[in-house]
């Protein structure tokens, strides 16, 4: 069941915006863009996208080795995601599992909890080979979210991830980057890689009343230390 966002008020002003550092929040916990406008549901909302052109945009669900072949790089075994932790900004979320819907959509993570980070949990598990996707919300409409300073993240910058395994793999930034949601690199996102890679994704522009949706997208790239 897709999830319903409440991102902006009734009279299509902006959600609320928290003041950071002497700036001002430019994300909003509307639905997330993944892929090529790929988060939302059925119902017309704020930050609502619509299914992607081209299906193959979307998340991929891991894939079995092939027999005589391994993964390049670094890598744990299948494990699903219990806790995300980014000292840096103070992040310590649970996490959701996140699926993708009937009409290609993926589902967001629920936007009453702002403490909540979903996994799209057919793909690699963090610290398995392939590239994770994690999502947050960045704010509500009436509070900050759980990535509202994801933005903050450098190079260099360290985060855990805390599995059912018992396990507790630390993930070093490659690179934080904003995306115009009308040019996403989908397949440089989600593309399939030969290590265990991590994508951290939110929202992040400018909030466009006419279209009640944000204007592009935040990602964090990130590998298996």
């Amino acid at each position: 069941m897709a999830v319903h966002s409440s991102a902006s008020s009734s009279d299509g002003s902006a959600p609320a915006r928290r003041p950071r550092r002497g700036l001002t929040l430019l994300c909003a916990g509307g639905l997330l863009l993944l892929a090529v406008r790929l988060l939302g549901d059925d119902t017309p909302q704020a930050g609502a996208p619509s299914p992607p052109s081209d299906p193959r945009s979307a998340p991929q669900a891991a894939a079995p080795a092939s027999p005589g072949t391994g993964p390049a790089g670094k890598h744990l075994p299948r494990s699903s995601p219990v806790r995300l932790l980014i000292p840096k900004i103070s992040v310590d979320a649970p996490f959701t599992d996140l699926a993708i819907g009937a009409n290609g959509q993926l589902q967001a993570p629920p936007p009453h909890d702002t403490n909540l980070v979903g996994w799209y949990a057919k793909g690699a598990s963090p610290g398995e080979t392939g590239t994770s996707v994690i999502a947050g919300h960045v704010d509500t409409a009436t509070s900050a979210a759980v990535f509202a300073e994801l933005d903050e993240l450098r190079k260099g910058d360290v985060f855990r991830v805390r599995r059912a395994d018992g396990r507790t793999p630390v993930f070093v930034v490659d690179s934080v980057e904003k995306f115009d949601k009308d040019r996403f690199p989908s397949r440089r996102v989600y593309g399939d890689t030969a290590d265990a890679q991590v994508r951290l994704i939110t929202c992040a522009g400018d909030y466009d009343r006419t279209v009640k949706d944000y204007t592009e997208n935040l990602v964090v790239f990130a590998h298996l230390r």
